[in-house]
């Protein structure tokens, strides 16, 4: 009778022995496993931050360049506009000095009349004369 009961301690110490290496076990695995997530996330909030500081670098440097275009956009803008003011200033030059050579022109013919060459010159080296007397004064 007593052997029953010896066994049956002595195996339910076994058994205590052995859970408790278990229990042991267990708990050790889950702190490697709690050890190795805190790494983890460790590690992932340093790729979170670093990518966060390219993001930065980059929205930094997209605003510098897009400043610098707006800049050289600003300049082009007032260089065109500029060129589209002397553009139209030469415009009505070429209007008025082109009436004038039409003007010019008619008075030749009408003192010419039907000779075609006055005092040694012919109509087109007369043409040719005032058109360059014309772009002279233009030019000063």
């Amino acid at each position: 009778m007593a052997s029953p009961c010896g066994t049956s301690s002595g195996s339910s110490l076994l058994q205590n022995s052995g859970s408790k290496q278990d229990l042991q076990a267990v708990v050790n695995q889950k702190q490697k496993r709690m050890t190795s997530n805190r790494e983890s996330a460790r590690r992932s909030r340093i790729r979170k931050q670093k990518n966060l500081d390219d993001l930065t670098a980059q929205l930094t440097q997209l605003r510098k360049e897009n400043s610098q275009m707006l800049t050289s956009l600003t300049l082009a803008t007032h260089h065109y506009f500029a060129v589209e003011a002397d553009n139209s200033v030469l415009r009505a030059q070429i209007v008025e000095l082109s009436s004038r050579l039409q003007s010019l022109d008619e008075i030749l013919q009408c003192l010419n009349g039907n000779n075609p060459i006055s005092n040694g010159l012919s109509v087109t080296a007369l043409r040719s004369m005032i058109a360059s007397a014309i772009h002279a004064t233009s030019l000063t």
